[in-house]
């Protein structure tokens, strides 16, 4: 019968002939308890024709997740690349082709920020192969084992402070200045600096006479400002000169002895040219600083083709009488006093550098150098 119309007389008979669970019931209903008489397989069937459930969760149980399976998912796989350890990094490295500061850093788990500080380099600064960096400093590398007793070196080291002077260091420790300057390879005309590490011989391995000798009283601080401690560490190491450093250190003092410049302007051109050169020609640099000692076209200090000539870079630098840009630049002679003024302190005023502090850093070695070179 259609839905929309009442039922006639003969279809109430029939439905009080129904049993009376089957009175009341929709045709749904009907069709329900009509398929629960009906094998599972076949209801699933006709229940996902006529919609009454969907086709992927019909008849499919959950399935179980192992956790244990999942975790060693997530574990690498048997013969996956592993991250390579850092080396434990030694006291000192020497620089070899193709290094790079960050690259050392990287392979001993270092930051590039310490060795920086450790060995008064700026981010601008070159390295070279040959040269001895600091990897890590004396108080958290590894403590050698001390040598016995009788046979440790009677040499005691002493940290130079703002004010110091030999003369003084020398008599608080009972020795002659004297045997304080032969010791440390210096002579009376020798400048000491801040940070700068000084050898005093132990009193019984002096000789007699020379520990006859009275100590002179300590010689007063001079009226200037005292020099600025170094930002960083003065590594005691000597950096050995390459055949291309040689050279043009050998230049440095051709021309420094030609023009009259004393022994110590020497030490301070060689330890401005290591800063910011690696005393080396190079044709780049900060900006459009270029050659020996880092000069720039935009500054006042020749064209690019004048600073890439050596020569012409070191009169530059030491500036006076042949100063090739006399009124544009001031070399060092040129500077009032220089004399009196630590390397770094010297060396900045020359150079004007964003890092005043490590012209200092390389004194021992361009002594070493000027020693070397004659």
């Amino acid at each position: 019968m259609s839905p929309l119309t009442e039922p006639d007389d003969a279809d109430k008979d029939a439905a009080a002939r129904e049993p009376r669970h089957l009175v009341a019931a929709t045709p749904i209903r009907r069709a329900r308890a009509l398929l629960s008489t009906v094998p599972l397989v076949i209801v699933s069937s006709i229940a996902m024709s006529v919609g009454l459930a969907p086709p992927a969760n019909a008849a499919t149980p959950a399935r179980r997740i192992d956790r244990q399976k999942s975790d060693q998912q997530l574990r690498p796989q048997r013969g996956a690349v592993q991250p390579r350890s850092a080396e434990t990094a030694p006291q000192t490295y020497t620089v070899t082709e193709g290094d790079t500061v960050s690259g050392i850093a990287g392979r001993f788990g270092l930051s590039t920020a310490s060795i920086l500080a450790l060995n008064g380099l700026s981010w601008k600064s070159l390295i070279f192969p040959g040269q001895r960096l600091i990897l890590t400093d004396g108080a958290s590398g590894p403590v050698p084992a001390q040598a016995p007793a009788a046979a440790q070196d009677p040499i005691q080291r002493y940290v130079v402070v703002s004010g110091d002077t030999i003369s003084g260091i020398a008599a608080a420790h009972g020795l002659s200045t004297d045997t304080v300057l032969s010791a440390n390879g210096l002579d009376r005309s020798s400048v000491i600096y801040p940070g700068q590490t000084v050898a005093l011989p132990d009193a019984g391995s002096v000789p007699a006479a020379v520990q006859a000798a009275s100590a002179p009283a300590p010689a007063p601080a001079p009226p200037a400002a005292p020099a600025p401690v170094p930002a960083a560490p003065v590594s005691a190491i000597i950096t050995p000169l390459t055949d291309e450093m040689r050279a043009n250190a050998q230049l440095i003092l051709q021309i420094g002895r030609s023009e009259g410049v004393s022994d110590y302007g020497i030490i301070i051109a060689f330890a401005a040219a290591m800063q910011e050169s690696g005393l080396r020609n190079v044709n780049y640099g900060d900006r459009d600083s270029l050659g020996l000692f880092q000069q720039r076209p935009s500054t006042g200090w020749g064209t690019p083709e004048q600073i890439m000539d050596p020569p012409t870079a070191i009169r530059s630098f030491f500036g006076g009488a042949q100063n090739p840009h006399p009124g544009l630049t001031k070399g060092l002679l040129d500077i009032h006093g220089w004399e009196s003024m630590t390397v770094s302190q010297a060396a900045q005023a020359v150079q004007l550098s964003a890092y005043p502090d490590s012209y200092g850093r390389w004194e021992a070695s361009a002594r070493a150098w000027l020693a070397e070179l004659g």
